[in-house]
C-alpha cells in the first residue's frame, strides 16, 4: 500500500493516512438533497472524492465508499408542495437524473447510495440512545440535541458556542431550550410525510440520518469523511456530537476532508442564493471530460471561480491540448496492437514514460494535488508531440509505453475517456433500465407528465428513448442535450 498524506480539517494539519483496519478504508461523503436539478457546484465535490476513491484503490486499499441521499427534508417537502408532487417521488426523480449525470461524468467509485428513509430503524435507535443518555430531550413531539452537554462542540469548525449563538434566529419551536440545539426528530405537521416514533409521528432531522447510516454501514468509527466546506458547520459538527455521544466512542472519523466551494458572481454557487448553473446542461454543452478537467485543474481545498462564457471555454482549450496526444496514442495502439513490430523508443524516453506514473502517484499522494498531477501530464504531452508523426513506424510496445502516463490519467483522474455515442452502453444499460421501469409504472398509472419528465431527464443526460408499441428502446446520442 502506498503511503499518502491528507489535510485533516479537524486537526488542521497535513497528516499521514493510517487506516483503522488496513487495507480496508471506510469512506463517507455527504450526498445530495435532490429537491431540484443538480448544479455545477455539486459536481465538483463528487469528482474530487471520486478521485480520492480511485487513487486509494490504485494504491492497494480496499475502499467502501458510501454517499447518502437525503430524500426527506424541509426543502423537498416545500418543493413537492409547490409542484403538487409527493416529496419522496420528487427526490427519486432528481436522484435518477443525478445518477445519470454522475455516470456520464465518470463518477463510478461510490459503492452505495443509501436513502435516508431506508434507515428509519437506525435513526430512531440513535435518537433513543441520545435521549436515554441525557444528550437529547423531547419537546412537543420533537427531539433536540442538547449542545451544552457536549463540550467539544465547535472543535471542527472553530466555532465557539457563544459565537454560534450570536445572531441566531430562534424559530418557533415549542420546548427548544437553546437556539443552538438542533433537531433530531421533527414532529409531524399536517400534510407532511411522517413515521411513527416513541415521541409521536414525525420525521428525521437533517443531521441524524448521516450518523445512523454510517453507524450501520461503517461502524462507530471509520476512516474518512468528506464533503463541501459549507457543511463543516453546523452539519458536520452535529454529526460528531450526536455520534460520539450516542456510542461513547471517539473520534467518529479519523480524517475529515473538505472541498472548496465553486464560486459564481462572487458567492458560492447555491440554490438558496440563486446563482446556479445546471450540471447536466454544462456537461451537454462542453462534454463530461472538459467539466471534469475544470474541476481537477485546481487543488480540491481551494475555492474555484466560475466565470460564465470564460471558465469552461478555457478549460476546453487546455483539455484539448492534453487530450489530443492521448487520443492519438490510443487510436494508434488500437490499430497496431501491442504485439506489432517496429521501431523502439530511445532508452531515456522509455524510462521517463515508465517512471512517470509512479511520479504522478507521488504527486497525488501529497494531499491529492490533482492540479500538480495535471501539470505533470502536460509536460509529458509536450514530450509526446515529437513522436506523433512517427507512430506508424513505432512498435506496439513503444506506443503502449508512450501512452502509460495517459492511462494513469484515465484510471486515477478519470480523464481521456471516450464519449462517443457507442461508448459505455453496457455500463449504462442497468441504470437506464431502472429509469425505464419507473417510466412504465408512471404510464400505467396514467401519470403522463411524470413519464414525460423522466424521458426529458434521460435526454438531458444523453439518452434518447424510442417507444415501439409496448417496448421502449434507448440510444446514446453523440452529445447530451441541454
Amino acid at each position: 500500500m502506498r503511503r499518502f498524506t491528507v489535510y485533516d480539517s479537524l486537526s488542521r494539519e497535513i497528516r499521514l493516512f493510517v487506516p483503522i483496519t488496513p487495507p480496508k478504508v471506510g469512506m463517507f461523503v455527504c450526498g445530495l438533497t435532490p429537491y431540484d436539478e443538480a448544479h455545477l457546484g455539486h459536481g465538483r465535490t463528487a469528482v474530487v472524492f471520486d478521485v480520492v476513491a480511485r487513487a486509494l484503490a490504485r494504491w492497494g486499499y480496499r475502499v467502501f465508499y458510501v454517499q447518502n441521499v437525503t430524500n426527506i427534508d424541509d426543502r423537498l417537502i416545500a418543493r413537492g408542495g409547490e409542484r403538487g408532487i409527493d416529496p419522496l417521488k420528487l427526490a427519486e426523480r432528481h436522484f435518477l437524473a443525478w445518477h445519470l449525470a454522475m455516470e456520464t461524468l465518470g463518477v463510478r467509485s461510490v459503492n452505495y447510495y443509501p436513502f435516508a428513509t431506508d434507515y428509519l430503524p437506525e435513526i430512531l435507535a440513535q435518537v433513543e440512545a441520545l435521549v436515554s443518555k441525557g444528550f437529547a430531550y423531547p419537546a412537543e413531539g420533537s427531539v433536540y440535541f442538547d449542545v451544552a452537554r457536549f463540550p467539544s462542540y465547535g472543535a471542527l469548525s472553530g466555532q465557539r458556542l457563544d459565537a454560534a449563538r450570536t445572531g441566531t434566529r430562534i424559530e418557533a419551536e415549542p420546548g427548544k431550550r437553546a437556539p443552538e440545539d438542533f433537531v433530531l426528530w421533527k414532529a409531524a405537521r399536517p400534510g407532511e410525510p411522517s413515521w411513527e416514533s416513541p415521541w409521536g409521528p414525525g420525521r428525521p432531522g437533517w443531521h441524524i440520518e448521516d450518523t445512523a447510516i454510517t453507524g450501520r454501514l461503517l461502524g462507530a468509527r471509520y476512516d474518512l469523511h468528506g464533503g463541501g466546506l459549507d457543511l463543516k458547520f453546523p452539519h458536520h459538527e452535529a454529526e460528531i456530537a450526536q455520534a460520539e455521544a450516542a456510542t461513547g466512542e471517539r473520534p467518529l472519523v479519523n480524517y475529515w476532508m473538505h472541498a472548496g466551494m465553486l464560486q459564481f458572481k462572487g458567492e458560492k454557487m447555491s440554490k438558496s442564493v440563486g446563482n446556479v448553473v445546471s450540471l447536466q446542461g454544462t456537461i451537454g454543452r462542453y462534454g463530461p471530460m472538459v467539466v471534469r478537467f475544470f474541476y481537477l485543474n485546481a487543488h480540491y481545498r481551494s475555492p474555484l471561480d466560475f466565470v460564465e462564457g470564460k471558465s469552461l471555454e478555457e478549460a476546453r482549450e487546455a483539455y484539448d491540448r492534453l487530450a489530443q496526444p492521448a487520443g492519438r496514442l490510443a487510436e494508434a495502439l488500437a490499430r497496431s496492437g501491442p504485439e506489432r513490430a517496429g521501431r523502439e523508443l530511445p532508452a531515456e524516453v522509455a524510462t521517463a514514460a515508465t517512471g512517470l506514473p509512479n511520479s504522478l502517484d507521488e504527486t497525488l499522494a501529497e494531499d491529492f494535488n490533482s492540479r500538480a498531477a495535471i501539470a505533470g501530464l502536460f509536460g509529458w504531452a509536450r514530450t509526446v508531440q515529437e513522436w506523433l508523426p512517427h507512430l506508424d513506424a513505432l512498435s506496439g510496445s513503444a506506443i503502449s509505453t508512450l501512452e502509460a502516463p495517459f492511462r494513469w490519467g484515465r484510471d486515477v483522474l478519470g480523464l481521456f475517456e471516450a464519449t462517443d455515442a457507442s461508448a459505455g452502453r453496457e455500463r449504462l444499460d442497468p441504470l437506464v433500465r431502472v429509469v425505464l421501469s419507473a417510466r412504465t409504472r408512471a404510464r400505467e398509472r396514467k401519470e403522463f407528465a411524470e413519464a414525460d419528465r423522466l424521458r426529458a431527464d434521460l435526454l438531458t443526460a444523453g439518452i434518447r428513448l424510442e417507444d415501439r408499441g409496448a417496448e421502449t428502446e434507448w440510444h446514446a446520442v453523440r452529445e447530451p442535450e441541454s
